[in-house]
């Protein structure tokens, strides 16, 4: 999903440099060197990213806590005590039903925001959604 992602960002950014190219009759240097410049990193971003992001997307359900791990440059990590959990959400976008894939959205009483769960194949973010809200339910408190 992230390559297909990436690929359609780069053959956007094409579609519109050539008609750039067609709308501006000549083509001075410099304008070479900015396809170049917008194009190379497109294109090596649609190449490494996705696999790089896969190998350190990683995340974890337990009955205390949701753990997500995330980032190759600088790296996040973020636990989630369960009773603190307010909402748990799941998205599926366009791009992520082609391939059977849910985000799911743990929204917790913290000021750092939402835990994300990318790319969860449907079965397995069902399973998540009602392991957590069932955890969640038989919990005390109101998760602030």
């Amino acid at each position: 999903m992230w390559r297909v992602i990436a690929v359609a960002e780069l053959l956007a950014a094409v579609v519109v440099l050539l008609v750039v190219a067609l709308l501006v009759p000549s083509h001075p240097w410099w304008m070479w060197a900015a396809y170049a410049v917008l194009l190379v990193p497109l294109a090596v971003a649609a190449a490494v990213v996705p696999t790089v992001r896969n190998r350190v997307h990683r995340w974890e359900v337990t009955p205390g806590a949701v753990y997500t791990r995330s980032g190759w440059i600088t790296t996040r990590q973020r636990i989630a005590p369960l009773s603190r959990v307010q909402t748990v959400d799941s998205r599926r976008g366009a791009v992520m039903r082609l391939f059977g894939l849910t985000t799911v959205t743990v929204t917790t009483a913290s000021a750092a925001g939402a835990i994300t769960i990318d790319g969860l194949d449907d079965e397995v973010a069902r399973r998540v959604v009602a392991e957590l809200t069932e955890i969640t339910a038989a919990s005390e408190g109101d998760a602030t």
